[in-house]
């Protein structure tokens, strides 16, 4: 049941480790503007928060950064492994140095999500700001054969790559590369974007509600390389890809979103949001926090009044600005 209250806690917490990142990512909102001062989350702060939630069944860390960035990172993932909870963070890649990994399989990490955005150097770097394409391939390689010579399967191993207008006719490259990399697993990720833009998080480099015929063979032709590869091509959402660009048969696809009654999410400072997407699809934190897990209780914000009002405009014929812009499907 969804009303104005959640009928249960969160099954599901996006800890925002850092804010801090390494690369410039042209669809990144952080690369052109100051969302918050750089932090790491504090160790203090982040058992603050899971330990209020013992039993979370999920947790993802990361938001807006690099989470291999953080120095805690490994100790928080023991932290969560230690009760049982399934813990998964996005990284750049850019970090994975074979001298952490046997520490991060060690920590017991369920899924280790890669964004790439790109099948070649030159594109990479139009895209994510910095060269460190070659580096990325390589050392991902290098783990997932670590991984074989040890005989586990955990992290799970995904490449991502963002859906845009200069890059989806990558996709059946990015799904060789991935073969060549040991991956098994990719994602096409849906673009999302305020009114504004900015940088290549634009309307005119969505493929969402304008995919081209060309374009669509370049999913279909991925999609007859993954099978022949052994690589799973998928949307994010755990969806067929082209679906994840193409409306839902509603005048109000926000009201289907179950995200404000099943998770909550932190920024490094503890500011609460209502979910990953929203620094993406909307500016001005001011205008859609709900909380403050420094100064309140979880049990304070997530009944409290700014969580009560985003759930009834949700459900509304007017949605909050976050989810204007919002693929329901954009990233699980």
């Amino acid at each position: 049941m969804r009303g104005r209250q959640a009928e249960a806690p969160p099954i599901c917490l996006y800890l925002e480790v850092t804010n801090r990142c390494n690369l410039l990512c042209e669809t990144c909102p952080r690369t052109f503007e100051a969302l918050e001062p750089p932090a790491d989350m504090s160790w203090d702060l982040f058992t603050r928060i899971v330990d209020q939630v013992p039993n979370v069944a999920r947790v993802v860390l990361h938001g807006v950064g690099e989470p291999m960035l953080v120095r805690d990172l490994p100790r928080m993932i023991r932290y969560l492994k230690s009760r049982g909870t399934y813990v998964l963070f996005n990284t750049n890649g850019t970090l994975l140095q074979a001298k952490r990994f046997q520490e991060l399989i060690d920590t017991g990490l369920d899924e280790l999500r890669v964004s790439l955005d790109a099948a070649d150097r030159k594109t990479y770097l139009k895209v994510r700001g910095k060269d460190f394409f070659e580096r990325i391939v390589r050392d991902v390689g290098r783990f997932n054969s670590f991984q074989k010579e040890r005989g586990t399967a955990s992290p799970r191993v995904s490449l991502w790559l963002t859906g845009l207008k200069e890059t989806v006719a990558q996709l059946p490259d990015f799904v060789r590369l991935a073969a060549r990399m040991g991956v098994t697993e990719v994602h096409l990720q849906r673009l999302v974007f305020d009114e504004v833009g900015f940088g290549m998080a634009r309307a005119d480099s969505s493929l969402f509600e304008q995919l081209r015929a060309d374009e669509q063979a370049a999913i279909e032709l991925a999609q007859s390389v993954g099978m022949e590869l052994g690589v799973k091509l998928d949307a994010s959402g755990a969806t067929e890809p082209g679906l994840s660009l193409h409306r839902q048969a509603t005048d109000q696809p926000w009201s289907t979103c179950r995200r404000p009654w099943s998770l909550m999410y932190f920024t490094a400072h503890g500011r609460a949001l209502p979910c990953c997407i929203a620094p993406f699809s909307a500016r001005g934190y001011e205008s859609y926090t709900l909380g403050d897990a420094t100064q309140q209780t979880l049990r304070e914000i997530w009944s409290g009044s700014a969580y009560q009002e985003f759930r009834a405009d949700l459900l509304g014929e007017t949605p909050p600005k976050p989810c204007q812009n919002c693929g329901l499907r954009w990233s699980l």
